[in-house]
């Protein structure tokens, strides 16, 4: 997943920058009147695939028209992002699908793909907050009473920074060690996904045309480094800054959604002690 200078959302700067690649904001206004919107892949016009190639184009370096269509088509459905002359301002790709647990229980996965908001739309967590909705919609439909977890590769530190965000339950993580069993099956779904490109040992996924921050977006300022999440992806994924994406598992089960994770889904009324 290219890294999403995502989403501000109280109480965390992560919202501030959604890219769910996230980047940072210098003396760009925030665009007014977004509205996101969840779709099938396959209902997408060409006008609109090029203007998501497009913004990726703008903040990525290595982006090719043929990987971007290739990893459009492994995915079913694509939240866009649009402002009040229906102009994309931003969009995210995911597919879900079932995933046997060691133990032989059907589990879904969602696995991200490109994700991107436009500078003009940085600050508002319209994005991020239509992707979870549309995520447990999709779920729910047609996944029902199945567990749901979510498959994460990134190469940026701001994308990283929404898993502690919105949810208790992520790996791997720097305040505890990852179980050994999901450590198993984490490796299990990487491989099965990512083949020989996914390295067990380090928990990387090399892909074979990376996609890299372009300039100043690659540097982690100093006063994030801090940060001890921000702090155990680099020491993680030393490679980040030429597009190593590392492998994280989130269990998205709504009981492990942290205060601000409730109110993306029920609202600002959400109780900040859930």
């Amino acid at each position: 997943m290219a890294d999403c200078p995502m989403l501000k959302f109280p109480p965390s700067d992560v919202l501030k920058r959604f890219h769910m690649t996230a980047l940072q904001s210098a003396a760009i206004e925030p665009t007014p009147h977004l509205a996101a919107r969840h779709v099938e892949r396959s209902s997408l016009t060409s006008t609109q695939r090029s203007a998501m190639y497009e913004l990726l184009c703008d903040h990525f370096e290595g982006v090719t028209r043929a990987v971007f269509e290739t990893d459009l088509a492994e995915k079913d459905w694509v939240v866009l992002l649009e402002d009040a002359t229906a102009r994309l301002r931003g969009f995210s790709t995911f597919c879900m699908y079932t995933e046997q647990t060691p133990e032989g229980s059907p589990t879904t996965i969602v696995y991200s793909g490109d994700t991107i908001v436009d500078r003009s739309a940085w600050g508002t967590p319209t994005l991020p907050r239509s992707w979870i909705h549309a995520v447990y919609k999709v779920h729910a439909t047609h996944f029902p009473g199945t567990k749901l977890f979510w498959l994460l590769i990134t190469s940026g530190f701001r994308t990283y920074r929404f898993l502690p965000v919105f949810w208790r339950s992520f790996y791997p993580r720097f305040d505890e060690p990852t179980p050994a069993e999901t450590q198993n099956w984490l490796q299990q779904i990487a491989t099965n996904r990512f083949g020989q490109t996914y390295n067990p040992a380090t928990g990387i996924v090399r892909l074979p045309s990376p996609q890299r921050l372009r300039g100043e977006l690659r540097v982690v300022p100093i006063e994030k480094q801090a940060d001890p999440h921000v702090a155990f992806f680099i020491a993680s994924n030393p490679g980040h800054v030429d597009g190593d994406e590392l492998v994280c598992l989130a269990d998205l089960s709504r009981e492990h959604l942290t205060p601000a994770g409730r109110r993306m889904v029920y609202g600002p009324a959400a109780r900040k002690e859930a």
